[in-house]
């Protein structure tokens, strides 16, 4: 049975929230740890893409099983959502620290995360 735009739509949403939200969450984890721990930029470098990782992991987890068929394609999608959301704020906010290389990775990474949470849903 073919699902509705609607539905594509609404699913997408709702992942790309679940993300922002982990990603939050897991920011904010992040940010207590290196304060207690005094590491320094290097470490949370590495510690902002394991939470886009795990973000986009999540949405694309949930994408899947909602949506239920081409779940990497859909878990892909909300990933690369992510990113464009990720990218629209740091943007607006005049954040934006990464060159061409480094903007290119993040989106790799969040794509190819949501494409995995897709797969294993």
């Amino acid at each position: 049975m073919a699902l509705s735009f609607k539905r594509r739509a609404l699913s997408l949403v709702f992942a790309l929230v679940l993300s922002a939200l982990l990603s939050g969450l897991l920011l904010l984890l992040l940010s207590f740890l290196l304060y207690k721990l005094r590491f320094s930029g290097e470490y949370a470098s590495a510690g902002v893409f394991a939470v886009y990782d795990l973000s986009c992991l999540a949405g694309g987890f949930f994408a899947g099983k909602r949506l239920k068929t081409r779940r990497f394609i859909w878990g892909g999608l909300g990933g690369l959502l992510y990113f464009a959301l990720l990218l629209a704020l740091s943007l607006l906010t005049g954040e934006l620290h990464a060159g061409t290389a480094g903007i290119a990775a993040a989106a790799l990474t969040c794509a190819a995360s949501g494409a995995l949470g897709g797969m294993i849903s």
